[in-house]
């Protein structure tokens, strides 16, 4: 399920190479995606694994390859079970990738609410009975349902992140095997040792390295973890550390040898948008160093989410996610009045009679990512209306707790400090927190939210690979 991580390496590393030309030739390419331009001041990357059991060409794997992947029979829906944006500026010196929790519940384009991971799937599927309908070929309609299906999460990604993609990377399941065994293997780090059949994890605690399959039940495994999707993509991140760390620092692909395998695998299991010059882009690397290459994941609302149909999904609050991925590639959000709710803390009162209620608005605040100061009863006076106070009506941070709240009117109050944020709550409350904001919450998930904020980035430049789950 996490193809695409070798494939960081295929872009990152290319300067080791003395023959890229001959190493790219093979690979498959694919147009008409929507992509833009990196007319931004860099290049961003949308590199998906693909939980396909077949190659780059179409071609289904061999049984025997696929028992090796642990990967069964296909089930016929077309899963992107890893997906990484990944920012590298126009001069070629750094590299931040930002990983998405694949069940992460975002509004997909043309379908509606549904998980990050299915936007390629469902997409294709109606695309494909639409045009058999229309007397398509069927050939034909699938090498067109499939590009709908990778406009379609490209367009997702685009909207959650608010970062236009520039380039499309896709790899398959057998491709993350090859493309690990091209490069002699990667050593990780575990803090306990594991056995989980359903993966094919069975390692010991401490340092080791691993060849491809193995690596591919490393980073695959979800149960028996605490976290369950976000460990398994913190395994990912480690992984693709230590891998960019051992090729870059070491120029592993200098070998002979190792190049026509890695050509081989490249040639099998890799797709590309057709409009990406991989030289040019490569000769962009030059001066990448492995420390400069890091990785992060979206802020996350709840990890335990579940919709009204009973399906377990993760939630993410969209504006967190953009403000967050603006912060982290240093941009600034397109609106101007955009804040991150990180950067604001906010006290809470209660002024009418509902018992608990600044507490429960609090939490709600948390949750879309802002920070709770004080949470206590109004004692100040009587308040006509719920509402937000702070020194200026006009200040960004007021305006951004106010619409996260329901569109509350924000009140100028001159006692207060330049920066302060105070709700103050009556009875008319119905906002987010509130019985009836709970009642009317249509973002298609329920029951106790459990956010978890995003975890230190993992710096490949890193001397051996950090010791995980």
């Amino acid at each position: 399920m996490a193809a695409a991580i070798a494939a960081l390496v295929f872009a990152l590393t290319g300067l080791a190479w003395h023959d890229t030309g001959n190493l790219i030739a093979g690979i498959t390419r694919i147009g008409n995606l929507g992509l833009g331009g990196g007319a931004d001041g860099a290049i961003d990357i949308l590199m998906v694994g693909i939980d396909s059991r077949s190659d780059a060409r179409g071609n289904p794997l061999t049984a025997d390859e696929r028992a090796m992947l642990h990967a069964g029979d296909e089930d016929g829906a077309t899963n992107t079970d890893t997906i990484v944006l990944i920012r590298v500026p126009n001069d070629g010196r750094s590299a931040t990738a930002i990983s998405i929790p694949r069940d992460s519940y975002v509004d997909i384009p043309g379908i509606g609410m549904g998980k990050i991971n299915s936007a390629y799937g469902v997409t294709k599927a109606a695309a494909m009975d639409k045009l058999i309908g229309q007397g398509v070929a069927e050939a034909e309609a699938e090498r067109q349902a499939n590009q709908a299906g990778r406009r379609a999460l490209i367009r997702t990604v685009a909207n959650l992140t608010g970062i236009t993609v520039d380039h499309y990377a896709e790899v398959g399941l057998l491709g993350f095997v090859l493309l690990t065994d091209a490069v002699g293997g990667v050593d990780v780090c575990l803090n306990n040792a594991v056995y989980e059949p359903m993966s094919g994890a069975d390692f010991p605690a401490g340092q080791q390295r691993l060849d491809g399959a193995d690596a591919l039940s490393f980073v695959r495994q979800r149960h028996r973890l605490p976290r369950g999707d976000l460990d398994r993509i913190v395994r990912q991140q480690v992984f693709m550390a230590s891998l960019v760390h051992q090729v870059v620092s070491a120029r592993t692909l200098a070998n002979p040898k190792r190049l026509q395998e890695l050509g081989d695998a490249v040639g099998r299991t890799i797709v590309l948008d057709d409009n990406w010059d991989v030289l040019q882009f490569l000769n962009q690397l030059e001066d990448l160093s492995a420390g400069q290459v890091k990785f992060e994941t979206i802020p996350v609302q709840d990890i335990n989410g579940t919709t009204f149909d009973g399906e377990s999904v993760v939630r993410v609050d969209p504006g967190t996610v953009r403000s967050y991925v603006a912060a982290t590639v240093n941009t600034r959000p397109a609106d101007p009045d955009t804040v991150d709710p990180s950067t604001v803390t906010v006290d809470v009162y209660n002024a009418g009679g509902v018992g608990g209620l600044a507490g429960q608005v609090a939490q709600a605040l948390a949750t879309k990512g802002f920070r709770t100061g004080t949470v206590d009863n109004w004692i100040a006076g009587g308040i006509p209306g719920s509402r937000v106070l702070s020194g200026n009506a006009g200040d960004r941070r007021a305006k951004a707790v106010a619409k996260a709240l329901g569109n509350l009117p924000v009140v100028a109050d001159a006692g207060l400090p330049e920066g302060t944020v105070t709700v103050v709550l009556t009875a008319d409350y119905s906002g987010p927190g509130s019985a009836a904001g709970s009642l009317f919450d249509l973002s298609g998930a329920v029951g106790t939210a459990v956010p978890v904020p995003p975890g230190p980035p993992i710096d490949a430049g890193q001397n051996g690979p950090k010791c995980v789950n």
